[in-house]
């Protein structure tokens, strides 16, 4: 089990000469921290600022160093990083999607369940972002946030999976 010590490497065979450590190299262990947020969203497409909350969670953790991911695991969502200061973007970015993807455009899986315009402006955002961390903060920059995507709202829980990894 991996306890965050730092370790020092020892030679080793392997097969592929790539994978040999380099010897007196440090190896340390890598800490995960994992935490679930839920949401709920009023709009049928909505954008919705998480920064505030997955820095939170990014302190929670004490890492100093390391990685953020943002990830939603629906198929109807997204997460982006996006700016800051005018909240005209998020309207703007649901502006040029409804423009770049129709609803009720003659879409297959419409037949399903009605809402193929979701499915694929939540492939086209992506489901996760990655942040660095620097020094216990979300390495963003000044204008950047980190916001999740409703394209198929409103729904009453929403969940959104923060993994830090440092």
């Amino acid at each position: 089990m991996c306890t965050g010590h730092t370790f020092r490497s020892q030679p080793v065979r392997v097969k592929s000469p790539d994978l040999r450590p380099t010897p007196g190299a440090n190896i340390r262990c890598m800490a995960i921290f994992r935490r679930r947020l839920e949401l709920t969203t009023s709009e049928h497409n909505e954008i919705v600022d998480i920064t505030r909350e997955v820095q939170r969670i990014v302190g929670d953790s004490n890492m100093r160093e390391g990685i953020c991911t943002v990830f939603t695991p629906h198929a109807t969502a997204a997460i982006a990083i996006n700016e800051n200061d005018d909240p005209n973007i998020g309207l703007d970015l649901l502006s040029a999607l409804r423009k770049l993807i129709v609803e009720h455009d003659g879409w297959l899986h419409d037949r399903v369940d009605d809402n193929a315009a979701a499915h694929v402006k939540s492939a086209l955002v992506g489901p996760s972002e990655t942040i660095p961390i620097d020094e216990g903060r979300l390495a963003l920059g000044k204008w950047q946030n980190v916001f999740f995507c409703e394209f198929d709202g409103p729904r009453r829980q929403r969940a959104i999976v923060v993994t830090i990894v440092g």
